[in-house]
C-alpha cells in the first residue's frame, strides 16, 4: 500500500527539479541576452541610472530640480526654434560614448571638458587598464579612437534600445567662451601645427591682404579677426563641416532629436558631473578630475577678443551660433556692440 504513496513522493521531487532546472537555464538565457548595463553586474543597486533619475529617491531635490528646468527649457526651445523633425542616421551619433556597462550615453563636445569625461568613460569601462585614477590617463591617450565605442558603431536595433533604456547626457558651455578657447588653444599654442598646417594657411590664403611667404606656408599666426571670417564665410561650410572643436553644439550632438536626459554646464562642472556620477551608482569608484587651470578662458577673457570684432561681424557670428544660445538657455553677452 505504501508503495503508490512513495512513487508519488518520487515523482514530485523529479518535476520539481525538473522545473528548477528550466527556469535556471531560462534566467541565464535573459541575462546573457541584456546589455550588460541593465544587470546588476555588481553595483551596489540592480537599477539603471535612468531608473535612478526617474525614481529620485537618492539625489537631492535641489539639483534634481535644475536639471529638471533645464530639459524643460531644452524642449520648449526645440519646440519653438526647429520646424523640421528627421530620422537619426548613424553620422548622427559619432559624438555619443557608450558604457554598456554602466548604461551611460555621453555626447562629448570639445572644449568642454571632454578629455577628463572620456577619461572618466575609460576608467569605468575598463579601458584604462591599472589606472584608478583619471588624471593617470595621458590627455592625447583619452582621444585615440577605438578605446571608447561610439553609438554609430551598433545596429539600428542596438541604437534604438540604448537610447530608450540608457542614460542620456552632455556638457555644454558659453558658445562665445567655448570658441575663444578652441581659437587659444589650436591657434596660439606652437605645438599644434597640424592645426597651423590644416587650416592656419588656409584661413591666411583667404583672409589676410598681401600674407607673407611664411604665413602661407605655416599658418601659425592666425589672428582672432581672421579666424572669424573665415566662420562666418559661406564658402567655409560649402567646402566642408566645421571642425568638432568650433562645431556648434546642436549639430553634434542634436538635442533636439536625442532627449538628454542630463543636460550638464561648464559653468558648474564639477557639481553637474557629481550628479552624472551618482545617478550611476559609481560616485565612490571614480570622481570627476577638479580643474586647476588658471589659463581657462572666461567670459572676461572673451570679452578682451571680441573688442576688435565690428558689430557687423559679431552679429553674423551669434547668427551662426544661435541656435546653441537659445537651446541652453545663454543670454547674449553683454559685450557684443550689435544690439
Amino acid at each position: 500500500m505504501r508503495k503508490p504513496k512513495v512513487i508519488r513522493m518520487v515523482f514530485a521531487l523529479s518535476l520539481g527539479c525538473f522545473i528548477m532546472v528550466v527556469f535556471y537555464f531560462n534566467s541565464n538565457l535573459k541575462t546573457a541576452s541584456e546589455p550588460v548595463g541593465e544587470r546588476s553586474s555588481g553595483q551596489k543597486s540592480s537599477r539603471s541610472p535612468l531608473q535612478t533619475l526617474c525614481d529620485g529617491d537618492q539625489i537631492e531635490s535641489a539639483v534634481q530640480g535644475i536639471h529638471h528646468g533645464r530639459r524643460e527649457l531644452l524642449e520648449e526651445g526645440c519646440s519653438s526654434y526647429t520646424r523640421k523633425r528627421r530620422v537619426l542616421i548613424p553620422e548622427d551619433l559619432k559624438h555619443v560614448i557608450v558604457d554598456d556597462q554602466h548604461g551611460l550615453l555621453y555626447c562629448y563636445v570639445p572644449k568642454v571638458a571632454c578629455t577628463n569625461w572620456k577619461r572618466v568613460l575609460m576608467v569605468l569601462t575598463g579601458v584604462a587598464g591599472s589606472h584608478r585614477e583619471p588624471l593617470a590617463i595621458p590627455a592625447n591617450e583619452a582621444h585615440v579612437p577605438g578605446n571608447l565605442r561610439t553609438l554609430s558603431e551598433y545596429s539600428t536595433s542596438q541604437i534604438n534600445q540604448r537610447l530608450r533604456t540608457y542614460l542620456k547626457f552632455v556638457f555644454v558651455r558659453e558658445p562665445f567662451e567655448r570658441l575663444v578657447s578652441a581659437y587659444r588653444n589650436k591657434f596660439t599654442r606652437s605645438y599644434n601645427t597640424a592645426f597651423h598646417k590644416r587650416y592656419g594657411t588656409k584661413i591666411v590664403r583667404r583672409h589676410r591682404p598681401d600674407p607673407q611667404p611664411e604665413a602661407l606656408e605655416k599658418g601659425n599666426d592666425v589672428s582672432f579677426e581672421e579666424f572669424v571670417y573665415y566662420l562666418v564665410d559661406p564658402a567655409t561650410q560649402r567646402e566642408e563641416p566645421f571642425n568638432e572643436h568650433w562645431e556648434r553644439v546642436h549639430s553634434l550632438c542634436h538635442p533636439c532629436l536625442i532627449h538628454y536626459d542630463v543636460v550638464g554646464k561648464y559653468e558648474t562642472l564639477e557639481q553637474d558631473s557629481r550628479y552624472v556620477l551618482q545617478l550611476a551608482g559609481v560616485e565612490d569608484q571614480v570622481s570627476f578630475p577638479t580643474s586647476s587651470k588658471s589659463t581657462r578662458t572666461t567670459g572676461d577673457m572673451a570679452a578682451q577678443f571680441f573688442q576688435n570684432i565690428s558689430p557687423f561681424y559679431q552679429k553674423k557670428l551669434y547668427n551662426l551660433y544661435r541656435m546653441d544660445f537659445l537651446l541652453f538657455n545663454y543670454t547674449v553677452p553683454a559685450y557684443l556692440k550689435f544690439r
